[in-house]
């Protein structure tokens, strides 16, 4: 099945910047798509990122964060990451990783961190 660990949420100011790690184990990684996505209170769960398998070559972002995040993952450590820059009120959300589906195979979600943007 699985599991994903998500770790680096926290209180931040705005223009500040975080780093959110996720920690994957139990399958095996690099044939699989990640994403990072986040759900603000009272908002459905929106994508902000997505990585390609292998290399991470193809990346995908959301037009609300484009050119202030930036999603990448190592292989050898099991892990994606997203680095969160220019961060605004409105990045305020729980933090999730997931699992891109393969055929077959359903996705899988992490248990989500917290970010909070506020002075």
């Amino acid at each position: 099945q699985g599991e994903l660990v998500e770790s680096g949420g926290g209180l931040v100011q705005p223009g500040g910047s975080l780093r959110l790690s996720c920690a994957a184990s139990g399958f095996i990684f690099n044939i699989y798509d990640m994403g990072w996505y986040r759900q603000a209170p009272g908002k459905q769960r929106e994508m902000v990122a997505t990585i390609s398998s292998g290399a991470g070559d193809s990346t995908k972002y959301a037009d609300s964060v484009k050119g202030r995040f930036t999603i990448s993952r190592d292989n050898a450590k099991n892990t994606v990451y997203l680095q969160m820059s220019s961060l605004k009120p409105e990045d305020t959300a729980v933090y999730y990783c997931k699992r891109e589906p393969r055929i077959y195979i359903e996705a899988a979600w992490g248990q989500g961190t917290q970010v909070t943007v506020s002075s």
